[in-house]
């Protein structure tokens, strides 16, 4: 009679992994749907945990949410973070094509995290329009670094208004792209980069 093969023992997750599967268990599922269709039960069962011990780790809905919106954040801001001693342009397009490599290999985190702004809860939107206001000063201390770039203290609200428009811009655009993959990353990134650096020109 042949011996049964051992069974294979599963590794147990430690906290902050199990964490990591939850909430990308999570974006995944606010990605795909509006928030009030997503429901914990949902996310407990594909992640293969009980409700209890997602609860444990966040205790409302609200909570999971918005620790996925600030994960996608955190992920964001550390990509795309400014090089000590480029020039703005450079870090520009240094830090779009960090930007876009994080759009493609993490599209559901990006797609749920642009959808905090229509989840309705001010938590949720807190943490979204705070993550919006972090990547804009990250654009804006970029430029001001550049000793080659005008004082940017003299003119900051127009160019604060530019760069928020053009983040705007730059998400529809994201958005868009991760649809229907007509351009190219390139070609993408170019398109980005010349939109923020017309902006920021137009408000000499």
């Amino acid at each position: 009679m042949a011996a049964r093969p051992p069974e294979r023992t599963r590794r147990r997750l430690s906290t902050e992994e199990r964490k990591e599967q939850l909430l990308s268990v999570g974006a995944r599922l606010f990605a795909q749907h509006p928030y009030d269709d997503v429901w914990i039960e949902r996310v407990a069962g594909i992640a293969g945990v009980s409700r209890g011990l997602l609860y444990h780790y966040f205790p409302t809905k609200r909570d999971f949410f918005a620790a996925v919106v600030h994960r996608e954040s955190e992920r964001m801001l550390r990509l795309t973070a400014a090089v000590p001693g480029l020039p703005f342009r450079e870090q520009i397009t240094t830090g779009l094509d960090a930007f876009l490599g994080y759009v493609e290999e993490h599209a559901s985190g990006f797609r749920a995290f642009h959808r905090a702004e229509a989840a309705g809860d001010p938590t949720v939107r807190a943490v979204y329009r705070e993550a919006l206001a972090a990547q804009e000063r990250q654009i804006l201390d970029a430029l001001a670094a550049d000793p080659s770039t005008p004082d940017v203290s003299e003119d900051l609200p127009a160019l604060r208004l530019a760069v928020r428009g053009w983040l705007s811009f730059m998400v529809a655009v994201c958005l868009e792209w991760l649809e229907e993959p007509a351009l190219t990353r390139e070609q993408v990134r170019e398109l980005c980069a010349r939109a923020l650096l017309g902006a920021l020109t137009h408000t000499d």
